[in-house]
């Protein structure tokens, strides 16, 4: 059975594995750990664990349709307007195990059990991470922190780092890593889901070495973060951040690759990628989970693992 590594974050990564959950592969989920919006942010400001919200997602997006009611549960929202309002049950149970257990793996392995999960949900690190970037506002730079602020703010991303600067990757994500056949980015937040996981330089250095193949899948719509950034500036922002890293296919749906392919087939050769430019737009917005999981089927297949 092939062995695949999705790399994301948020309502990106719960696409890709959706899809990837139809079809017959070993999954592991590996989710950033710098998210601090709404009630991850709330949690992350009281406890020292990491932010929940995104691990949630992955978990949820994996459940056996089995544990629906489950899966239901844990993306429940409290109303209301007291403390717990806003709040996803599934972060209150993952905040729970992640101070019950020492490793964030073996919290993460038991929620997994509870959902019947069909991919082992891995951290990126087990350090919670901030995100610093610097934003090009007129004629000067100006620098934030934090997830939600870079996701959200006006201005032009120059440049994207991780805090602590001397984090190291999850040891049970390198191992994956390394066992793959396939690691698959994206889609996601470019600058927040999808380039954090090459700013860990163990990380970016395991991935490089693996001799597993990889897919980017790109976005259909423009976020705040990337607003004005072609798709085949994100293949070269990508790129940028992927020094020793070789990409083998580059997957597109949005409808305007389809009538002019060339700037970003130009991109993708650049990455020594080949381009695959399909129908996927369930909304013009978010992928369709069948579509996507026939075009990631399709390249497993045909190109041998």
């Amino acid at each position: 059975m092939l062995k695949v590594v999705a790399f994301g974050g948020g309502r990106g990564l719960s696409a890709s594995l959706r899809a990837l959950t139809k079809l017959d592969v070993e999954l592991t989920a590996v989710v950033t750990v710098a998210d601090d919006g709404g009630s991850t942010g709330d949690i992350r400001a009281n406890r020292p664990v990491l932010p929940p919200g995104d691990l949630r997602k992955a978990l949820v997006a994996t459940a056996d349709p089995g544990k629906s009611e489950t899966a239901r549960l844990f993306s429940h929202r409290f109303g209301g307007d007291d403390f717990l309002t806003g709040h996803p049950v599934g972060n209150v149970v993952l905040t729970g195990l992640l101070e019950l257990h020492a490793n964030p793996v073996d919290a993460l392995d038991f929620a997994a059990r509870l959902l019947g999960s069909r991919a082992r949900v891995l951290p990126m690190s087990r350090t919670p991470l901030d995100i610093e970037a610097d934003l090009e506002e007129g004629p000067g730079i100006r620098t934030i922190v934090g997830q939600h602020n870079v996701a959200i703010a006006d201005g032009s991303v120059k440049d994207v780092r991780l805090l602590p600067a001397v984090a190291t990757a999850c040891p049970e994500t390198l191992a994956a890593v390394a066992d793959a056949d396939w690691h698959i980015f994206g889609p996601g937040s470019w600058y927040t889901s999808v380039i954090p996981h090459l700013l860990l330089p163990d990380l970016r250095e395991a991935i490089g070495a693996s001799k597993a193949k990889r897919i980017v899948v790109l976005n259909l719509s423009e976020e705040k973060e990337t607003d004005g950034l072609t798709l085949a500036g994100h293949v070269d922002t990508l790129r940028r951040y992927s020094e020793g890293v070789r990409f083998h296919y580059v997957v597109s749906g949005d409808t305007r690759t389809l009538a002019d392919p060339g700037s970003l087939n130009s991109a993708a050769q650049s990455l020594e990628a080949e381009l695959v430019a399909a129908h996927l737009a369930s909304d013009g917005v978010t992928h369709d989970v069948s579509a996507l999981a026939a075009v990631l089927g399709n390249l497993l297949v045909e190109d041998g693992g």
